[in-house]
């Protein structure tokens, strides 16, 4: 570990300065009285530090966890701990400009009430999603019901919504691991996630932007609030922004630039962002907004106010992500691989000793594979590794020729003896996967893993591990969130409906299957046919007057209610009817609690 310099109070004076006032107790509910937020529960770490964490990390944690409105500047308030994210509030001549609603309603609602209880019951009469990811938008619907502008970057609808479909249910699973909410709150247990304490489990909404911001420079107007933008797409979010309020010389960085290192590949898995376009985006921030600003604040963490001191986290940001992506590529046409340059690739004193470049959410380890990833993809290009056996049947073959469970074993607790807790998770995660039920495996691989865990800086990589251990010790812990909410779901654009239903053909069961289905979408005016062949579904848009087995009529709203399994009234019918049953009858459904340690 770098000579971090704890001495340093400065975070903790910004963390705190315009303190307001705080929700008490910091519980929220649905409204049936389900929790799926209580910020209380970090209380215990206002102690000192435990054997079972890192420095670094506590003190992130002790910073994520303070809670209640803050003014940032004249007019700009946040509402902090009541979510993942914050939630910014800018007063204009009739009411408030929400940024960014946190990712649940009922946080957002209760957000917005703290805020008015000091404020004043301001209505809102806008709403600014700064980017495409959920714990920006999905509290929408407990700010406004709509009919107020809503301002978003380009391409926000398309990537808010595939992300949240495609590959949904294997990163919604996978979230479970990177932000631990079943894991106890306690020293020993969750203790945030780097980039806040963890995710509500409330409801997601989403309202469509009314207004979409397209090039850098463009200028808007909300309720008397001017802004002035920068489009950043490509680096934490493929639809991202940052902007500025001239009149408040307020700057905000969405997510462009925190109080951490954040990821070029997140753990829960996502398309790997751009560090280079990262780097120059920030390093256009500067050129753009620096001499305009005297606050700069984000969407997660506290603001950082003063010139130089903006200045001063832009340029370290953006030298961190330039770093990183430059001498990845340096190294990897060198021939180093992507795990290679991770165990060798030093960061620069100036960068590894600075807070707010630490690895708290994201990891010099994992975003330089993320890096290698994007240009060279999972292959290193040793042939030995260009077609192994898959885990399991790697594993039964590793474990036979160390001599079978009992022996590996017994080769792991050596090396934990001698503190190679990596090589020791590794051996007992071969040992577990070539058999599940071997429990001492199970047992002692757990044991590896709350040690990893407590000795882990990475706020995610600590929640990966004890999730591992909690799912080894008492099994799967099913996700909480369902990030396919009726919402979502409406938002689908056509061609994502159909590439929704793609993505669950059981390829095999289709083989032999050829039908074609014309859907006439009427209140669309569109035509849209989707033909099964060779187990795949291919869609076209107006395909040429060829006749399909059956043909539909309908709104795309009785689409989407039609292919998520609802009973529908009112669809025309025209031609093979059975059509539609063989095709539904190949689908395929998603494993929403999969095995991760086990299997």
């Amino acid at each position: 570990m770098a000579d971090l310099p704890f001495h340093d109070k400065g975070d903790f004076a910004d963390a705190d300065r315009g303190f307001i006032g705080k929700l008490s107790p910091a519980v929220i509910r649905t409204a049936d009285g389900r929790v799926i937020w209580d910020n209380d529960s970090y209380d215990f770490l206002q102690g000192e530090c435990p054997d079972t964490a890192h420095p670094s990390l506590w003190r992130q944690g002790r910073l994520c966890a303070r809670q209640g409105l803050y003014e940032v500047t004249e007019g700009v308030y946040q509402v902090r701990g009541l979510d993942l994210s914050n939630m910014t509030l800018v007063e204009g001549e009739r009411g408030v400009l929400v940024i960014d609603p946190l990712i649940s309603v009922e946080c957002a609602a209760a957000a917005l009430k703290l805020y008015r209880d000091h404020r004043g019951d301001r209505p809102v009469t806008g709403v600014l999603y700064t980017h495409s990811h959920a714990d920006h938008f999905g509290g929408v619907r407990g700010v406004t019901g709509g009919g107020v502008p809503i301002l978003a970057p380009a391409g926000f609808m398309e990537h808010a919504v595939a992300e949240n479909v495609y590959a949904g249910p294997a990163m919604t699973r996978r979230a479970v691991y990177m932000y631990g909410p079943a894991l106890p709150r306690s020293p020993e247990g969750q203790i945030g996630c780097g980039l806040g304490m963890t995710i509500s489990t409330g409801t997601v909404s989403l309202i469509p932007p009314t207004l979409d911001v397209t090039r850098t420079g463009q200028e808007e107007t909300v309720d008397g609030i001017p802004l002035v933008f920068q489009l950043t797409p490509g680096t934490e979010a493929p639809a991202e922004m940052n902007f500025l309020l001239p009149d408040r010389r307020a700057l905000c960085l969405a997510e462009n630039a925190t109080h951490n290192q954040h990821n070029i590949l997140t753990l829960r898995g996502a398309q790997v962002r751009d560090a280079r376009l990262w780097a120059r985006y920030l390093n256009e921030a500067v050129s753009l907004f620096a001499d305009r600003a005297d606050v700069a604040f984000a969407s997660h963490h506290w603001p950082t106010w003063g010139r130089d001191g903006i200045v001063r986290l832009l340029e370290q940001q953006r030298d961190m992500y330039a770093y990183l992506h430059d001498q990845t590529l340096r190294l990897l046409n060198k021939g180093l691989t992507g795990p290679e340059i991770a165990e060798v690739l030093p960061m620069p004193p100036g960068l590894e000793e600075a807070w707010h470049t630490r690895g708290y959410y994201g990891s010099v380890s994992h975003n330089v594979k993320a890096v290698y990833q994007r240009y060279l993809g999972w292959f290193d290009g040793n042939p030995a590794r260009l077609w192994e056996h898959p885990p399991r049947e790697s594993a039964v073959r590793y474990v036979e020729c160390l001599g079978g469970g009992s022996a590996v074993v017994q080769l792991a607790r050596r090396y934990i003896r001698e503190k190679d807790l990596r090589f020791a998770a590794q051996l007992l995660n071969h040992a577990v996967f070539a058999d599940e039920g071997n429990k001492e495996a199970r047992d002692l691989l757990a044991e590896v893993y709350t040690r990893l865990g407590h000795g882990a800086e990475n706020a995610t990589w600590r929640n990966f591990y004890l999730m591992g251990a909690l799912e080894l010790s008492e099994g799967i812990v099913p996700a909480t969130v369902d990030a396919t909410s009726p919402d979502l779901l409406t938002a689908l654009t056509v061609e994502q409906v159909f590439d929704s239903l793609a993505i669950r053909v059981d390829g095999p069961r289709a083989w032999n299957e050829r039908l074609s289905i014309d859907w006439h979408l009427t209140d669309l005016g569109e035509r849209h046919r989707t033909t099964l062949s060779n187990g795949a579904l291919i869609h076209q848009r107006e395909p040429a007057d060829e006749t399909a087995d059956l043909t539909l009529r309908l709104t795309k709203e009785q689409l989407v209610g039609l292919l998520s399994g609802k009973g529908v009234e009112g669809v025309e019918r025209e031609g093979d009817t059975a059509a539609l049953q063989r095709l539904v009858a190949v689908l395929d459904r998603p494993v929403p609690d999969f095995a991760i340690v086990t299997a």
